[in-house]
């Protein structure tokens, strides 16, 4: 469906099949509810099937007042969430505790990574005031860590660098104790300055997500390039070697132990702190099939590899997401940076 002035997320009007094209005047409107129009790159996929969860993934339907108050917050603020965006499966323990991680820029993405479950599209103009209702909704939930994330923006010159910068220091300016972590796109269609822009602004960690090993990239992230995402986080120590720097994967694509130990090796020779490492599920049978679920002791594993490969903080479960007890994770790793410089 041609989208002409940016999608919308709309209800079905009452007596509207939810097959039919919305209209608001000249304009159609994408249904970001009906998958068809969510990913329209991923429609004419061939369907994978969805195996059963095991009991180790399954997780309680968000209901406590904690979870309604955080999406009242974010709903009168005007704000997008990756944690509804993408389905996250701990948005109820997290929401539960007045934690969400704000996702700027829109909610349709340029790209189409065959696991994201992001609307993917041509995006709305940048809102001009959102840093500022970020900041604001910051300060409500009275957050002592925060989590910025956004979509791709291939479609900007300096790929929403500024627009991250901008919203740091809004919430700096309302909220100085609470600390910033960044979890941003690849950049790879901007000029190399543009990173120092976001740098500049001195959030206190800067995460990129690697997502998987340089094999499977193809397949599952074809609009990136491993070599690339490394280079920019190494890139990012070079600017500023105090910065924290943190990178996950998900496994249960297809890749294999050795594959995942490389890819650690990889991040620890780019000065990388923190890693995650967590189960992908497949948000829709038109998305990259679930290979296997992967078992806790594996994951138990993982993290034991990584600590001895030397990174500063680990989290590797099953249901570890990128923002998930970003805040506490992010107070043991600046104790361990302490201990080792005490050493």
């Amino acid at each position: 469906m041609a989208v002409r002035g940016g999608g919308c997320c709309l209800s079905p009007q009452k007596g509207v099949s939810r097959k039919q094209p919305i209209f608001r005047g000249d304009i159609t409107l994408r249904d970001l509810k009906l998958p068809d129009q969510r990913h329209p790159e991923k429609a004419h996929r061939v369907d994978n099937a969805q195996p059963k969860k095991p009991s180790w993934i399954r997780v309680k339907a968000p209901t406590s007042e904690g979870y309604k108050k955080t999406r009242d917050i974010l709903k009168e603020q005007k704000l997008v969430t990756v944690c509804e965006e993408a389905g996250c499966p701990n948005v109820g323990e997290c929401w539960g505790q007045g934690h969400a991680t704000m996702m700027i820029m829109g909610e349709i993405c340029t790209r189409g990574c065959t696991f994201c479950n992001v609307a993917t599209g041509k995006p709305q103009t940048l809102d001009a005031f959102e840093p500022g209702r970020v900041a604001h909704a910051v300060q409500q939930l009275g957050l002592n860590h925060v989590v910025i994330t956004s979509v791709d923006r291939d479609d900007l010159d300096d790929g929403g660098a500024d627009h991250f910068a901008q919203t740091i220091r809004a919430i700096r300016h309302r909220s100085p104790e609470t600390t910033i972590e960044i979890l941003t796109p690849d950049f790879l269609k901007c000029a190399p300055e543009v990173l120092e822009k976001v740098v500049e602004a001195r959030p206190d960690v800067f995460n990129h997500n690697l997502e998987t090993v340089p094999g499977l990239y193809p397949t599952v992230r074809p609009g990136a390039r491993y070599f690339h995402s490394l280079r920019l986080l190494q890139r990012v120590k070079e600017l500023d070697p105090t910065m924290f720097t943190k990178s996950g994967i998900m496994v249960g694509l297809g890749e294999d132990a050795q594959g995942v130990r490389q890819v650690m090796d990889d991040m620890r020779a780019a000065d990388v702190d923190f890693l995650t490492i967590g189960q992908y599920l497949q948000p829709t049978p038109k998305h990259h099939r679930v290979d296997r679920f992967v078992t806790p002791d594996e994951f138990k594993a993982y993290e034991t590899a990584a600590y001895g490969k030397g990174f500063l903080m680990v989290s590797a479960t099953p249901l570890t997401r990128s923002s998930y007890h970003a805040g506490d994770d992010f107070a043991q790793m600046r104790a361990a940076r302490l201990a080792k410089l005490a050493q």
